[in-house]
């Protein structure tokens, strides 16, 4: 199955459980998953045309969608109806780090202060079930989970600015995150949430960011140290 097909079929079972959002509104929200989890490559160019019949609607809602996507520094235009996601030069990773550490620690402090036990405990089912994914392997639920728990960490900060950045940068790196975990594998991927969740428990708002900057550190350490090329991209 190409990689066309597989946005395809997901962009299927999200329009069957969203079907109340505008069209220019799913294809925006199905195209940003698949970038965000990588089934996008980083410069690999796919056609507008391709998109549009890969997630079974028109051409203008897609146009659309492809629009704010560069607005959000997520696709660039190649020129012939073609788009990409883009490759990251270490200058790029090296900002994203920089911006995660400063943006999603203060997010993390701001949350700490509002967070119930109810809701530390959901976080802390999620990250339960990414440990079940890195210790089984599983490239894709590694990364939609350990998005899910940033996300829902940072929802409680009630920051929708600074949540916003954060967004838009998880849209710059994940994509070369999925390359670089397909190549390493996930048991080279360590995490600081539970020193955050246990932080979060005794309501210790700095002890919880500064793990939190450990946590970005960690995770984007074998981006900084193996940039995604064009050739490490031809051979997955």
């Amino acid at each position: 199955m190409n990689r066309l097909d597989l946005i395809k079929n997901k962009a299927t079972a999200k329009q069957m459980t969203d079907r109340k959002s505008p069209t220019h509104e799913q294809a925006y929200q199905t195209l940003k998953s698949q970038i965000l989890f990588g089934d996008l490559v980083p410069g690999q160019p796919v056609t507008i045309q391709g998109l549009t019949d890969s997630l079974g609607v028109g051409m203008t809602p897609v146009r659309e969608a492809i629009r704010r996507l560069i607005s959000d520094g997520a696709l660039v235009f190649q020129g012939n109806r073609r788009v990409s996601v883009p490759l990251l030069a270490q200058s790029d990773v090296e900002q994203v780090i920089f911006s995660r550490k400063a943006i999603e620690s203060e997010l993390c402090r701001r949350a700490a202060l509002n967070m119930r036990p109810s809701d530390i405990d959901h976080l802390e089912q999620i990250d339960k079930r990414l440990d079940q994914t890195i210790a089984a392997g599983d490239v894709s639920g590694y990364l939609r989970l350990n998005h899910a728990f940033h996300e829902t960490l940072y929802t409680h900060a009630d920051a929708p600015v600074l949540l916003d950045l954060t967004e838009r940068l998880w849209l710059r790196f994940g994509p070369s995150l999925r390359v670089v975990c397909g190549r390493f594998g996930t048991q080279s991927l360590p995490d600081r949430h539970k020193e955050i969740i246990a932080a979060l428990r005794l309501g210790d708002a700095e002890n919880a960011a500064h793990a939190t900057v450990q946590d970005i550190e960690q995770g984007m350490e074998l981006m900084a140290d193996t940039p995604v090329t064009p050739q490490m991209v031809g051979s997955d």
